[in-house]
């Protein structure tokens, strides 16, 4: 039977790799992305503890996150759109566009 520990070990693991993406691509796109899956894996540790406590506060909180991650993709990518029509790259170590 699969109970709320195998929910936080996956959650553990998603994380994990979310910022190992994070910490080792320079791609801004990819960056981006790992921001997502860290964001969806901190929603599936709340689901799996409220799923362990019987409440449903932790379906409550990843509804106010995921609306929080659909503005962050909208402006997000926005930003990301406008850095390359500038600058023609999505490579994080050539755009200095955000640095004094």
């Amino acid at each position: 039977m699969v109970g709320p520990a195998h929910f936080m070990a996956l959650s553990a693991a998603l994380f994990f790799i979310g910022a190992a993406g994070v910490a080792t691509r320079r791609n801004i796109v990819v960056i981006f992305m790992s921001v997502e899956l860290m964001l969806n894996a901190a929603n599936l540790a709340f689901v799996a503890v409220a799923r362990g406590l019987g409440t449903m506060e932790g379906q409550v909180i990843v509804f106010f996150v995921m609306t929080l991650a659909a503005a962050e993709a909208a402006v997000g990518l926005a930003v990301i759109l406008a850095m390359f029509r500038n600058r023609q790259t999505v490579d994080a170590g050539e755009i200095s566009l955000l640095k004094w």
